[in-house]
C-alpha cells in the first residue's frame, strides 16, 4: 500500500507538530484553511499533527435534536467547547491527552476513492497503535459513540473480547483537495466518558459508556509523544516523511481569526 498523493506532492508528505491549540473552534476552523490551500495549489501534502482543547465535536444531525441546547450547556459545565462540525456523524469528545491528525492532499480528482480512504488509512493508522503495543483494529464496536464503520478500536489484552474506541476518522472532500482528520485518545479517558455520558443523555442517544477508553487504558504508562512517533513511522513505511517547521506553514496558510480566541 502506498499513500495517495498528487503531483504537486512528489516532494512527499511534509509532517507539521502544532505546539499549542489554538483553542476548539480556531483549531477545527484551521483544518478547513489549509483544505482550502491545498485546493488552491498553494500547499502540498501536509500532516498537521496537534493536542486539542477539550472539545465535543457534535454532527449535523444532533443540533436538531430538541436536546441539543441542554447537551452543549453540559459541555460547559464540564469544561468543553460544544462546536458542530460540517462533517456528519454524532459527538465525538477530545482533549489534550487526545492526538489529531489533519492529512490534507491536493488532487485534482479527489472525489474517487473517499471510501477507500477511510480503510486505507484505518488500517495504516491501527498498525501504528499496533506498532505502540496496542491490539488494535478498524471496525466499529457495538454501542460506541460516534459510531463508524472504520473506526480504530483496542482490545483488552486479558480479555480480548472487552473493546474500546481509540481512533474516530472523518473526511471532507472538495474540488481539487481533501482532509483526512483522525482523532486518537491517548490518555485520561475519564472526563471524555463524563461528557460524553452528559451530552448523549441531553441528545437521548444510546451509546455504551464502556466503549470510551484509551490507550493508556489498554497499556499503562502509554502516553502521546510515543504513540506519535509509532504513527509517523507508520506513514513513513509507505511515503516519504520528512519534518516540517509550524512557523513555516503558518507563513503559508494564516491561522483563523476566531472572536475570543489568541492564536498561540
Amino acid at each position: 500500500m502506498t499513500l495517495e498523493q498528487s503531483p504537486q506532492s512528489a516532494g512527499g508528505l511534509e509532517w507539521v507538530r502544532q505546539p499549542e491549540s489554538f483553542g476548539a473552534d480556531a483549531d477545527l476552523q484551521y483544518g478547513l484553511e489549509l483544505l482550502a490551500a491545498a485546493k488552491q495549489g498553494r500547499l502540498g501534502s501536509t500532516m498537521r499533527v496537534y493536542r486539542p482543547a477539550p472539545t465535543v465535536a457534535f454532527g449535523q444531525r444532533d443540533a436538531h435534536l430538541p436536546g441539543f441546547d441542554e447537551a452543549a450547556r453540559r459541555c460547559r459545565e464540564l469544561g468543553f467547547e460544544p462546536l458542530v462540525r460540517k462533517a456528519g456523524g454524532r459527538a465525538a469528545a477530545y482533549h489534550d491527552g487526545c492526538l489529531i491528525l489533519d492529512h490534507v492532499e491536493p488532487l485534482t480528482d479527489a472525489i474517487a476513492g473517499a471510501k477507500r480512504r477511510f480503510s486505507q488509512f484505518g488500517e495504516l493508522i491501527a498498525g501504528g497503535l499496533r506498532d505502540a503495543g496496542l491490539l488494535a483494529a478498524v471496525g466499529e464496536i457495538p454501542g460506541e459513540y460516534c459510531p463508524g464503520e472504520f473506526s480504530i478500536h483496542g482490545a483488552h489484552a486479558v480479555d480480548p473480547l472487552r473493546r474500546v474506541k481509540l481512533v474516530g476518522t472523518a473526511q471532507r472532500v472538495v474540488a481539487g483537495a481533501w482532509l483526512f482528520s483522525s482523532v486518537v485518545v491517548v490518555q485520561d479517558s475519564a472526563p471524555l466518558r463524563e461528557v460524553l455520558t452528559a451530552s448523549y443523555g441531553a441528545l437521548g442517544l444510546d451509546w455504551d459508556p464502556a466503549t470510551a477508553g484509551s490507550a493508556d487504558d489498554l497499556v499503562p504508562g502509554l502516553d502521546v509523544g510515543t504513540v506519535e512517533r509509532s504513527l509517523r513511522a507508520a506513514y513513513a513505511g509507505h511515503a516519504a516523511v520528512r519534518d516540517g517547521a509550524f512557523a513555516e506553514l503558518l507563513a503559508r496558510v494564516p491561522a483563523p481569526v476566531v472572536v475570543g480566541v489568541q492564536p498561540a
